[in-house]
Parts: structure tokens; C-alpha cells; sequence
């Protein structure tokens, strides 16, 4: 995938921070997904790429924009030979904490080349997330418990030192009890353990691990990142009903029980993530809104460059100059 991209894909995150956050604290979660969802669609479209949705709002017949399968980019057809990109989307992680105005809501997409991103339909995922610090001390399948201290003994602490983010579902209470019984912190996120995900591989937030069943879609998009930042993911598909199976055997995925890891979830060597903050968050900025402009916290990740930018842009709208803050 042509490097040069990168800024491109920065100003789709971009703009569809800023039209989320212009909902924020309405009180209207699906008006703020669907402007995010309109905003990043729009831009979407003017890049050079033959791109195709991978991963985005639903399967076509429930989603009216940036659904599985949609076609995006300049180049729909392939006529212009324009380079062929998966890209998985979620255009407002966090939809009901941008219509609350609480924090860590982003506007999110994985890139790679054709081929390069797994296929997860919107179903359930178990999942375990450490950085590179805990790489090689996790198995999805030990107990709590031995997953803590392995994590403690590479960060060279105690377990009573660890923070463990996890969704707060009523499905998780035996887990969050778990982590607790073994004497580590338990951070409770109410949505968007995309961002619990990614907070792990981070230094600065404050966050060892992540643990928990959340969105499988969420999941690949997760591991876009944690390739980027070079940390450990593994995930399992939960099927819980017959129209899992079913959907899992139409796109060819017969083994339900597989523990996918981070490079088999995204296993393209040019995986591109990028976000932009909607809200204010552990990692990034939400938007701020000024008089003639506002401003955009985001963050791209690039594997085939091995780099991580955080980037503060500011739009001047009465001219629409975009002058970026290093």
C-alpha cells in the first residue's frame, strides 16, 4: 500500500471526528453515528484507491452507508489502476459517549492491501490485549490469574500494580471478579474497547491489559494496531446462535473455536491504523470547536514504515487552510 496514503486516510478520521463532535451532548447516539458515517463515506471517496469495505456499519441490507462489501474510493471500478485497499471502518467508536458528551469516543479505520484484513462479521469476540513489555506472557485460555502474574513478572511488579480494562457487561462479572481476586486494578469502560485495546500498547496511560468478550469487528480493527505498536492479541469467535454459524459457514470460516492472533486478525505487513479523537480520551484530544476553526487530535500507526505519529491539526474554515501542529 502506497505510503502516501497516510495523510489521505488522516483527513477521512479527521473529518469524521469533526461531524461527530458537532453532535456531542445531544443525547442522540444514531444521529451522531450516521453524520460520522456521512462525513467519512464523502471523504472516503476522493481518495486514489479501488477501495472495499471490509469491515464498517452492518451487512448491506442494514446498513445504508459503508456497509460490508461497498465499494469505495475514486477508482470503484478498477478502471484508473488505482491501488486495491481493504479498509475496516468505525466512523464513532463510542456513539452513545459522543451523544452524552462523555469521554474517549474516536472516529477510526484499518487500512491494508487487498487481502490483508480478516473478515469478522458482527458478532461477539473474546478477547486478551498487552503491549510489547507483556508479549510472549499471555494465553487467551489460562486462568485469570496466571495471565496476571506473567503479565506482573514482565513488567517487573506486582499484580496489586496492574490495570486491567475491561467492558462493564453483565457477561463479564465473574471476570472482573477474578481480576480483582488476584489483587490487580479493574478500569470499567462503558463502550469502545477498541480504544481499551490500543490504550494497552501505549506507555503513558496507564493500562497493562485488556480483557473481555467485545465486537469482533472491533477486534480486527484492535489488531491493525497492536501489529503497529508491536504487542499481542488473541481472539476467539463466541457463537451464541444459529445465525452465527451460519454466517461464519457462508464466509468460510468452519473452525469456531480458532484462537486468531493480532497478525492473523490483520495479517497485511502494510496495516495502516489511524484515529482521531471526537471526545476527550486517555490517548487523545477530542475535537475543539474555536471561533473560525477547530482542532483534531489523531494518531496514525503505520507498519510499513514502523512509526506512530500523533498529529494536532488545525482547520482555519474561513479559507480552508489545514495547518498541522508538530
Amino acid at each position: 500500500m502506497d505510503v502516501n496514503l497516510e495523510p489521505d486516510f488522516l483527513r477521512v478520521t479527521e473529518r469524521a471526528a469533526i461531524a461527530a463532535a458537532r453532535t456531542m451532548g445531544y443525547g442522540d447516539r444514531k444521529h451522531s453515528d450516521r453524520i460520522a458515517v456521512e462525513a467519512m463515506r464523502h471523504e472516503m471517496d476522493t481518495l486514489a484507491i479501488n477501495g472495499q469495505i471490509v469491515i464498517g456499519e452492518g451487512e448491506r441490507d442494514k446498513a445504508p452507508m459503508l456497509y460490508v462489501g461497498e465499494k469505495v474510493g475514486a477508482d470503484k471500478d478498477g478502471a484508473l489502476g488505482y491501488p486495491e485497499i481493504d479498509i475496516a471502518v468505525d466512523p464513532l467508536e463510542g456513539t452513545n459517549l459522543c451523544a452524552t458528551g462523555s469521554n474517549n469516543a474516536i472516529a477510526v479505520l484499518a487500512a491494508a492491501s487487498k487481502g490483508g484484513l480478516l473478515y469478522a462479521p458482527d458478532i461477539y469476540m473474546q478477547k486478551i490485549v498487552v503491549g510489547p513489555t507483556a508479549r510472549g506472557c499471555i494465553d487467551i485460555d489460562a486462568p485469570v490469574k496466571d495471565n496476571l502474574a506473567n503479565i506482573a513478572k514482565a513488567f517487573e511488579r506486582d499484580v496489586e500494580d496492574l490495570t486491567v480494562v475491561v467492558l462493564e457487561r453483565a457477561r463479564h462479572e465473574q471476570l472482573i471478579s477474578e481480576i480483582r481476586a488476584a489483587g490487580a486494578r479493574v478500569k470499567l469502560i462503558s463502550d469502545g474497547d477498541l480504544s481499551g485495546g490500543m490504550s494497552t500498547a501505549i506507555r503513558g496511560t496507564g493500562i497493562h491489559a485488556l480483557m473481555g468478550i467485545g465486537g469482533a469487528p472491533e477486534g480486527v480493527i484492535t489488531a491493525a494496531a497492536i501489529r503497529c505498536l508491536h504487542g499481542e492479541m488473541y481472539g476467539r469467535l463466541v457463537v451464541l446462535e444459529d445465525w452465527h454459524r451460519r454466517r461464519l459457514d457462508e464466509i468460510g470460516i468452519t473452525d469456531y473455536d480458532h484462537v486468531y492472533t493480532e497478525r492473523e486478525l490483520a495479517s497485511a505487513d502494510d496495516a495502516l491504523f489511524v484515529a482521531s479523537g471526537v471526545t476527550k480520551g486517555d490517548l487523545l484530544e477530542g475535537v475543539r470547536l474555536f471561533g473560525g476553526g477547530v482542532r483534531v487530535s489523531s494518531v496514525i500507526m503505520s507498519l510499513a514504515t514502523r512509526t506512530v505519529r500523533f498529529i494536532d491539526s488545525v482547520y482555519m474554515e474561513e479559507d480552508g487552510i489545514l495547518e498541522v501542529m508538530r
